[in-house]
Parts: C-alpha cells; structure tokens; sequence
C-alpha cells in the first residue's frame, strides 16, 4: 500500500530535517513530546474494559495508552522489526506516563504541559535557524505527528548499524529532493524578480 510505504514516509519526514543540529533537536524533543502526549491522555477515563493484568502493569486503557497502542501497531506495519523493537519502549512511556498521573495528578499535567511547550518551541527554533524551512507539521500535521518518533527510532537504529541500504537510499533521496525544492525556489525568485521588473515598466 502506498500510504505504508517506509522508504516514502522517511523520504517525506527526512527532506524536512537534514541538518545535524535540527535532527539532534528532534532526537531530544520527539521522546519527550511523546511522553508527555501519553501523559495528557493518561488523564482521560478508560475508553475500554481493561484486562487485569494491564492495569497491573499500568496501562488501562485510557486515551494515552490506546495511542500507544496505536502508534505501535502503525510502526511494525510500516517497518515490523523497528516496530516490534520500539513497542516495549512506547507501553513503557505510556505506563509511566498513567503511574505519573496516577500518583501526582493535575501536578504532573502541569508540569508536562510546560515541558511540552518548551520542546515545541525548541523544534520551532531547531527549523528556523538551522534547518532554513518549516516543519513537516505545516505540510502534513497527521502523518508529521505519526512519523516523527518512527524518524528518530530509525535514526537511532541507523547509527547502530541496521539496515545501512536503506538509509543510504534515504540519504540519496534527501539529497535529490532538497535539490528539487532549491530549483522550484530559484525558478520562484526568477519569475518574482521578472514580474517586478514588468511592473516597474508599466507604472514608467
């Protein structure tokens, strides 16, 4: 399916952060975002009967944790053996998250909401001054949200040496891409500068 393509959704994501500071940016903000996403649905009530041993574990099935769920079930169809490893890492975010919650209440909600802030803001900042262009989320808020922990993950995975064809095609594609998107912008500015030059012949 074209939606489920892996190669396409990274290319995607990929062409909005290559520079090195932007991506260390992410790498940092993404994981705490995530967490403190889960934690803001952890606040919701149980949107289905949980089974016992998940409330054990303290994963009801709230709104955070069904996101979890969620966000799990999407990467191992989209890359199953990065999917099936980020699985433990996401209920576990999702568990402290609802433990957090659990224990503290409207202070750990508070809390995470400064801390949301304060890593958007970062990421914003990370694309002005180091990437030069606006966030994925701007294009496309949906898959921009869902990709960025599978973009980090990957990222990780990649340093660690998995999958090394797939991500010099990645880096190749970035590559042409922001080639593509430096051209439509030079050919953007030869027509402004041109439909000026027009202008200022017409008011003479």
């Amino acid at each position: 399916m074209k939606g489920f393509n892996l190669e396409k959704q990274l290319l995607f994501y990929g062409a909005y952060h290559h520079d090195p500071v932007n991506i260390g940016i992410h790498m940092v903000c993404v994981p705490i975002l995530l967490l403190t996403g889960f934690q803001f649905g952890s606040n919701t009530p149980d949107l289905l009967k949980s089974p016992g041993f998940m409330k054990l574990r303290n994963l009801p099935l709230n709104l955070g944790t069904i996101a979890a769920i969620t966000y799990s079930g999407l990467y191992i169809t989209l890359e199953p053996i990065a999917g099936l490893a980020a699985t433990p890492l996401l209920l576990g975010a999702a568990a402290i998250a609802n433990k957090a919650t659990a224990k503290f209440g409207a202070k750990a909600t508070k809390l995470s909401v400064l801390i949301h802030a304060v890593s958007w803001i970062a990421q914003f900042v990370g694309h002005g001054k180091y990437e030069g262009r606006a966030p994925a989320l701007l294009d496309n808020l949906v898959q921009a949200l869902f990709l960025a922990p599978l973009f980090v993950w990957m990222e990780i995975l990649f340093k660690l040496g998995y999958r090394p064809d797939l991500r010099m095609k990645l880096e190749e594609g970035v590559r042409k891409e922001l080639k593509r998107l430096a051209a439509l912008k030079e050919e953007k500015s030869v027509r402004d500068l041109a439909a000026a030059g027009g202008k200022g012949v017409e008011e003479k």
